[in-house]
């Protein structure tokens, strides 16, 4: 008998050493993989064009799935299902070495986004791997590419990590031509233990990376986001929603919010580099850096007890070419079993908002070491109509801090710490540190800020 055939599948469980032949398509892949749960199967060189979802057998254990050479996994123009691989109730489940490409030309839909309090893995449908309650998932070195929604879906699973993998050209939109959440990496329901790290993002419709924020859900937990790089994201590059002890570290990227004509206006889907939604505790966002941010830089909705620390935003150009700019950083308590207080906000750059650098409110938050630098590149002022968010507040988009009492309820500020920043832009030596109405300024601790005007 001769060399095997390195293009041939391989179940080394099923120790079927030898095969000369390559795998003659969908078919014969299904069956070889149908008799094996668990050991592991080697994709053939080339494209397996598949036109259902393969499903790895429930209560699958031990079991990889790795590529030989140049394999890919190509949904066909007929492909229907909600994933291209679908892992259910299994255990140690390893992908790696592969390609999977989505057909986006031939199968995306114009989709509307999930309404809220609903599972996306029974919403959104051709997807790349879609993962339930797996205990020990590996997802290393794979390359997701024009996947219509999402190329990794995570429900109920634990022991998940995502590394070195490439996420390119992938997501739907709504009938609108605006993004619907898709095209990143999601994890949801109570997914615990979960790291996502050096992997790429780049020309993703919505979210490039994120928790889902599911109330009916238990929070997630103890995950971590690492050197990941993000380019060209069309609603946020990373979101923690719903969550406990999650560190968010050390990535990096440009153009979040772009192109402009996919963001979901209608939704209120600003694009944020760092967001956050639900309740999100004990967590930490720290040395992340990116440049370029048609929305915000760190939205902290439902934040609290947590660290952001040392994070850069840069914003080069002018206020024009952000039509959906914000403010840097954003606080607020949508979710309402949350307050945001005891937040450590230090060594954090914004360089160029549109708007302020801080909206600050809730109860002891410190406020330290912050340069919030080039502001308000709109020139607003309380006398221009398109400078005012809210009527009863028109001095918050002029403000380089603003302490206001919230904006989906009400909440006292009080115990603030706002000390050694650096503030400057539009008018800020004299709207550095503003009190909306309703807040009393003895009620925070503002000293040793410098404020001083730049700009236009």
């Amino acid at each position: 008998m001769g060399q095997p055939n390195v293009a041939c599948a391989v179940l080394a469980a099923a120790m079927l050493a030898g095969c000369e032949r390559p795998l003659s398509g969908e078919a014969e892949f299904r069956e070889l993989l149908s008799k094996q749960s668990m050991g592991i199967v080697r994709l053939p060189s080339g494209d397996l064009v598949i036109s259902e979802p393969i499903r790895l057998p429930s209560g699958a254990m031990e079991m990889e799935i790795r590529g030989e050479g140049n394999s890919r996994v190509v949904a066909s123009k007929d492909f229907k299902g909600s994933a291209l691989f679908i892992v259910e109730k299994s255990k140690n489940i390893v992908f790696a070495d592969f390609t999977i490409d989505g057909n986006r030309a031939a199968l995306a839909k114009p989709l509307e986004m999930a309404q809220p309090e609903n599972a996306f893995r029974v919403w959104y449908p051709n997807n790349g791997i879609l993962a339930d309650q797996v205990e020990g998932l590996r997802i290393e070195r794979v390359t997701f590419q024009n996947v219509v929604n999402f190329p990794v879906l995570v429900s109920r699973s634990t022991a998940v990590r995502i590394r070195e993998v490439r996420v390119e050209n992938s997501g739907s939109l709504n009938a609108k031509g605006r993004n619907n959440l898709t095209g990143g990496i999601l994890l949801e329901e109570g997914t615990a233990d979960f790291e996502v790290q050096k992997s790429s993002f780049k020309n993703i419709r919505g979210n490039g990376l994120w928790t889902h924020s599911l109330l009916s859900s238990p929070q997630l937990l103890d995950g971590a986001f690492f050197e990941n790089t993000f380019e060209q994201i069309g609603r946020d590059a990373i979101q923690v929603g719903h969550a406990k002890r999650v560190r968010v570290e050390g990535n990096t990227g440009r153009e979040i919010g772009f192109p402009v004509e996919i963001v979901d206006v209608e939704n209120g889907g600003t694009p944020v580099v760092i967001d956050t939604a639900g309740d999100v505790e004990g967590s930490q966002y720290t040395r992340n850096r990116f440049d370029e941010i048609n929305g915000k830089c760190i939205d902290l909705d439902g934040f609290h007890d947590g660290v952001v620390l040392e994070n850069t935003c840069i914003n080069r150009m002018d206020a024009a070419d952000y039509p959906h700019g914000h403010f840097g950083i954003v606080m607020n308590n949508s979710n309402p079993n949350t307050h945001s207080s005891n937040i450590e906000l230090s060594g954090n750059l914004i360089d160029g908002a549109k708007y302020g650098g801080l909206f600050l409110m809730g109860s002891n938050n410190h406020i330290t070491n912050n340069r919030f630098v080039n502001l308000n590149l709109a020139g607003c002022n309380e006398s221009s109509p398109s400078c005012v968010y809210k009527a009863d507040e028109p001095r918050i988009l002029e403000a380089g801090i603003y302490v206001g009492r919230g904006v989906a309820r009400l909440e006292e500020a009080k115990g603030n710490v706002i000390r050694n920043n650096t503030i400057s832009g539009h008018k800020m030596g004299a709207r550095c540190v503003v009190f909306g109405p309703g807040v009393s300024a003895g009620a925070a601790a503002v000293e040793m800020n410098a404020c001083q005007d730049t700009g236009k």
